[in-house]
C-alpha cells in the first residue's frame, strides 16, 4: 500500500514517513534518508548547495514508481524535494514496513534506486567559491 508519495517544496519529515508506514501487522521497517554532502567526486571545492528542479510530470512519475515496487504485504512512504537544499538538508524519504524484514529492505532499496534512475529531478550544484554545475544530466552537462 502507497501511504506516502510526493514531491516537497518544504522539508521533508522522516518521522511522519516511519509514522505513514506503521501497523500492527508490520515487524519490520527499512528507511533510508539521502542527505546533501558537502564533497562529490566531479566538485573542485565543497559543496554548499544543491538546487533541485522537476519536471512537471514528476509527482505522476514518482507515484507510477512507487506504485511498480509495491505489494499487498507492504506499506510504502517515498517524498523526494525540490528547491534550493544546503548541506544535511534532507533530499530523499523511503520508508518501506512489512510484516518481515528482507521485503522491506529489498523493496527500499528497489524503490531508491528506481527514484534514482527514473525520476525527472535534477541537481544543480553550487561550490563554496560560487561556481556550479549540473550533476546527473549525462551528456547535458
Amino acid at each position: 500500500m502507497i501511504v506516502v508519495s510526493e514531491l516537497s517544496d518544504e522539508p521533508l519529515d522522516v518521522a511522519a514517513h516511519l509514522d505513514a508506514v506503521a501497523s500492527p501487522s508490520v515487524g519490520a521497517t527499512a528507511l533510508f534518508v539521502g542527505t546533501v554532502r558537502d564533497i562529490d567526486p566531479d566538485a573542485a571545492g565543497r559543496v554548499v548547495l544543491l538546487e533541485y528542479s522537476a519536471h512537471p510530470d514528476a509527482a505522476d512519475i514518482l507515484t507510477r514508481i512507487a506504485a511498480s515496487v509495491d505489494t499487498p504485504e507492504v506499506r510504502v512512504a517515498v517524498s523526494h524535494r525540490v528547491g534550493d537544499l544546503a548541506v544535511g538538508g534532507v533530499a530523499i524519504v523511503c520508508a518501506v514496513s512489512s510484516v518481515h524484514r528482507t521485503e522491506a529492505f529489498d523493496v527500499n532499496r528497489e524503490l531508491v534506486e528506481r527514484v534514482k534512475a527514473e525520476l525527472p529531478v535534477w541537481k544543480k550544484q553550487v561550490e563554496s567559491d560560487g561556481t556550479s554545475s549540473w550533476v546527473g544530466l549525462g551528456g547535458l552537462t
